[in-house]
Parts: C-alpha cells; sequence; structure tokens
C-alpha cells in the first residue's frame, strides 16, 4: 500500500468523528475536475508504514477515525491489510474510492474491517466515460452501488459538480438512481492550481442553481448536503 500523502487532524471527513486521512498513489480514471493529479500519476515520497502506525498510537487518545483515501485505494493489494492493521490499532475505518472494484470493498465490509464507505459517483451512466477520462466497467460501479446500499454498515454517495461537465439535469438522474439511500452530498467544484486539466478551464455552479436542486432533492435520502 503506496501511501504518499497525510492529514493529520479532519473534521469533515468521518461525520460526526476527528480523523486522520492517508492519501494513496494511483487511479484508474482521470476525472477533469480532480485537485489531486499528483496522487493520480504517483508523485510523492512514499510514508514508511511504521512511521504511519507509530503516529497512530500516538495519537489515540484524540483521533477517532482513520480515512484511507487516493488516488484510488482499492487498487493496491496491500489496502486489506493496510485497513485491517488500522482497525486491529482501535480505529474506526473509512474507505473512499470510486467504486470500480467492488470485490475488494464486499471482502472489508463482510470481514468487519471498514466503518464507513465513501463513494464518488462521476456522472449518470451514460456520461461516465466522458466525465472520467477513460474506459470503465459500469457494471461494476452499479455493482458497488447496490452493495453499499444493502450493506450493514454506514455510507455515503457524492458527487462533485462543475458546469462544464455535468447539466442540471444530469445531477438529477444520478439522485434519482440513488433515491432512498443513506447519505448523498454533491460537491461544488472548486478551481485550484492542481486541477487536472488547469486552472480556469472548470467553472462551479451559481448558489441560485445549487438551491433549485436542493428544494427538487427533498426528501430522496436520509441525509442530503449540498457542499456550496
Amino acid at each position: 500500500m503506496n501511501i504518499i500523502g497525510q492529514e493529520k487532524a479532519s473534521f469533515i471527513d468521518y461525520p460526526d468523528k476527528i480523523s486522520i486521512v492517508y492519501f494513496c498513489s494511483n487511479c484508474n480514471m482521470l476525472c477533469k475536475y480532480c485537485h489531486n493529479y499528483h496522487l493520480v500519476k504517483g508523485q510523492g515520497e512514499t510514508i514508511d508504514h511504521d512511521e504511519i502506525f507509530a503516529f497512530l498510537k500516538k495519537r489515540k487518545k484524540f483521533v477517532d477515525a482513520v480515512c484511507i483515501s487516493g488516488g484510488e485505494p482499492t487498487l493496491h493489494r496491500g489496502l486489506y491489510d493496510f485497513a485491517k492493521r488500522v482497525k486491529d490499532t482501535g480505529y474506526l475505518v473509512k474507505l473512499d474510492t470510486n467504486g470500480s472494484n467492488p470485490e475488494v470493498v464486499k471482502r472489508l465490509i463482510h470481514e468487519k474491517i471498514v466503518d464507513y464507505v465513501a463513494m464518488d459517483i462521476k456522472a449518470p451512466f451514460h456520461k461516465y466515460e466522458t466525465v472520467i477520462g477513460t474506459n470503465i466497467d459500469i457494471k461494476a460501479i452499479k455493482n458497488t452501488i447496490d452493495l453499499l446500499r444493502n450493506s450493514h454498515i454506514d455510507y455515503e454517495f457524492r458527487t462533485t459538480v462543475c458546469k462544464e461537465l455535468l447539466t442540471k439535469e444530469d445531477i438529477l438522474e444520478i439522485a434519482n438512481y440513488l433515491k432512498g439511500s443513506k447519505r448523498y452530498s454533491i460537491q461544488n467544484f472548486r478551481d485550484g492550481e492542481t486541477v487536472l486539466v488547469g486552472e480556469n478551464k472548470l467553472h462551479p455552479y451559481d448558489i441560485e442553481t445549487l438551491e433549485e436542486i436542493e428544494k427538487e432533492l427533498e426528501g430522496y435520502f436520509e441525509v442530503f448536503k449540498i457542499r456550496k
């Protein structure tokens, strides 16, 4: 498990918990709005696992959870062993994933290694490959969605939105497919110099449109948030 980034304290990555976030290298998607281009390309210095777990033992009294993010963690053969070691250290474990490897997620859930999964839903299925910039097995994406919806653990679906990639109708189509799920959040795009396609190429939604979407989706989910 190649870890090349760390956030030592996060108050937003795990609901109602303080967490430490570890970022792994590489991804099988090239989403145009991605802020973690260096992670996607595997650019960064590897953090030694012994160093990671020594830090986790020191922070145990102050932190509740560990989030394993990326990149795409399920691409790494060492994910299971790393997550299990985190779990055995006494932390709650959260996995961030794009859902492209349902069997990996399934094993982690069934063996009670993960406590929370956040899955990014990139687009309506007919636009997926346009948004992610590569080929993907849509059946695998759907299988992971179904797996989470039918699981015993906490989970969240989330979508990053910008005007150039998703229309309002696209966003509503995603929400209709996910209707009845526990949690769904829409993250408005934020520009920056680390965006994969470059700065000033993509634009966030205006607040008025997001508020319209929020009204139309009222009652669709147990918890629904728009991060403006």
